[in-house]
């Protein structure tokens, strides 16, 4: 294997000098007549070189990469809003450094605390554990710019990404009350993040006066909680059941049908999120849809503003929700 190309080579190589090499590589070929940048270009592929990304740092005084900090990988929800987050940044020539901290607010603050000393550019945070305090204080402290989406935020104080959860949970509530149920339930972790509480918030609105009762079933927001908490909605009274994810639901459905019950014939379930896999479970999941990619690639793009604004006023974005109606509902007999 030959020696590796440096930029002294491209430069003897093309005739100019180094500083010129450098320009021309790191975004400044504007500078120079179409003659000198062909000529450096034509040398870069002929010696196939690669420029050192240490070296290239300290020129461009920026990494070029975006440390993305989700609570749950497995979770397709993350899956989608990373696409979005990706198509974004690709456009800025940015890349991802992605860390999954699984709900765990010490792995959080590890993640953080080594994204800054590998010299990220930005941040984007989509997990609810960690405080706004402790954002404000690690990232604004140390003048790290950064995005937060679907979790605890102070308004005006810190740049964010929302979607309208409120309505969202309002819909959900609007779409079982006009099919009849008067007996609900809601399966959610009961001390779980802003989002999710601006979603009861909206569903307990919309109930108020109309229904017999609303349950609230404390468990964890994924297959394994939704699954778990079926034995305690068959001992309610409930009728209709919003599960404040999709994931949440989709344990749901296994945990009701390993107790003989039927969707929608026993209950009708209700999703929030719309990933991909509400359209291929049976029966097909109703949901509140959020629009996710537009979430992770308007992340993204805030971010960026960011970056080049870091004096700018903090922004505070909400996407809206829609209602999409499948097959996991139905009207209640006798309605």
């Amino acid at each position: 294997m030959g020696k590796k190309a440096t930029i002294k080579d491209v430069a003897r190589f093309s005739g100019v000098s180094i500083a010129t090499v450098s320009l021309v590589l790191n975004g400044n070929a504007h500078k120079f007549s179409p003659a000198t940048v062909a000529k450096v270009i034509e040398a870069k592929k002929e010696l196939n070189y690669s420029p050192n990304y240490f070296a290239q740092r300290m020129v461009i005084k920026g990494s070029k990469t975006i440390g993305v900090m989700l609570s749950d990988i497995a979770n397709p929800f993350f899956g989608q809003l990373m696409t979005g987050v990706e198509k974004a940044l690709y456009q800025e020539n940015f890349v991802t450094v992605l860390c999954n901290a699984n709900f765990d607010m010490t792995k959080e603050h590890d993640y953080l605390e080594e994204l800054m000393r590998r010299g990220v550019d930005g941040f984007i945070i989509a997990t609810p554990v960690i405080s706004n305090k402790a954002l404000c204080e690690m990232l604004h402290g140390n003048n790290h710019p950064f995005i937060v989406i679907d979790q605890n935020r102070t308004e005006g104080a810190i740049d964010s990404v929302v979607s309208d959860d409120f309505e969202g949970g309002r819909l959900a509530a609007e779409h079982l009350l006009g099919l009849g149920h008067k007996q609900l339930a809601i399966v959610m972790p009961v001390e779980g993040p802003e989002n999710l509480q601006n979603r009861l918030r909206g569903f307990r609105a919309a109930c108020k006066n109309q229904v017999e009762t609303v349950t609230i079933l404390d468990t964890s927001m994924n297959k394994s909680g939704g699954y778990a908490v079926a034995k305690q909605v068959v001992e309610t009274k409930a009728t209709g059941v919003f599960a404040i994810n999709d994931e949440t639901a989709f344990g749901l459905y296994r945990g009701l049908e390993d107790l003989g019950k039927s969707i929608p014939e026993d209950y009708s379930v209700i999703g929030y999120d719309d990933v991909e896999m509400c359209e291929y479970v049976t029966p097909r999941l109703t949901t509140i849809a959020q629009p996710i990619e537009e979430l992770g690639e308007a992340a993204a793009q805030l971010l960026m503003k960011r970056i080049k604004e870091p004096d700018k006023e903090a922004e505070d974005i909400s996407l809206p929700v829609t209602l999409i109606e499948r097959h996991s509902t139905r009207v209640l007999s006798g309605k």
